[in-house]
């Protein structure tokens, strides 16, 4: 078996634009919410979507029950606000290194590529960072009935560019993310602590590292 696609996390893979997130979701908390959140937080919000997010800080500020559904909306549409006027400047410089020839070998070996996000603003993301007519599809998180680390992102990824969820690599950052891409039945593969990550099939440092044979080689070696 061959590999046919890659399916591909946004924040911390594509573009770091995590630290815009928890400083719009630090805002919110401080300004709104009354609540401190301490820089060690932020892994907590990794991979995880806007409204789980959300809870999550609410949780650790004992305070979710003092919201109703559509508060939480209404906060979450505030917190979005605030991040997508921190990310207006990101342009092409903002590719993480290695990703624009990662993308480049991936087409030239007819791998058809999706993005698997948790942020419903990657498609804004994708035309500031010039990438978005590279991706074959953007799977809609939106339209998934669960978010990481359930694998229903993944899967959408997989079947908006018609493959199989075996037939594809999916590629995170976060340990919920590798969850999700293992949960669907692909391969995974990692950038950041190994450790961390060691569900993945294969983690590199960074994401420099990433690279068409290295997909390949993965997947080949997990589907021995």
């Amino acid at each position: 078996m061959q590999m046919q696609g890659a399916v591909f996390d946004l924040d911390g893979v594509i573009t770091d634009t995590a630290k815009y997130h928890f400083a719009a979701w630090s805002k919110l908390a401080k300004e709104n919410l009354d609540i401190e959140l301490p820089a060690s937080f932020e892994t907590e919000l990794k991979g995880v979507s806007r409204i789980d997010s959300l809870k999550k800080i609410l949780e650790y500020g004992n305070k979710l029950d003092q919201f109703s559904d559509d508060d939480i909306q209404e906060l979450a549409a505030k917190k979005n606000g605030y991040y997508l006027e921190a990310i207006d400047g990101l342009s092409k410089d903002d590719i993480l290194p290695g990703i624009t020839e990662l993308i480049a070998q991936l087409k030239a070996h007819n791998v058809k590529m999706s993005l698997a996000s948790a942020s419903k603003n990657a498609p804004a993301i994708l035309k500031k960072l010039g990438l978005f007519d590279e991706f074959d599809a953007i799977a809609d998180p939106a339209k998934v009935a669960h978010g990481k680390p359930a694998p229903d992102i993944f899967l959408a990824g997989a079947a908006a560019v018609d493959l199989k969820p075996s037939e594809c690599v999916g590629v995170e950052d976060a340990v919920a993310g590798v969850q999700a891409i293992k949960d669907a039945g692909m391969v995974a593969v990692a950038v950041g602590d190994a450790q961390e990550l060691a569900k993945a099939d294969k983690v590199v440092p960074t994401t420099a590292d990433f690279s068409y044979d290295l997909f390949e080689q993965t997947f080949e070696k997990a589907n021995a």
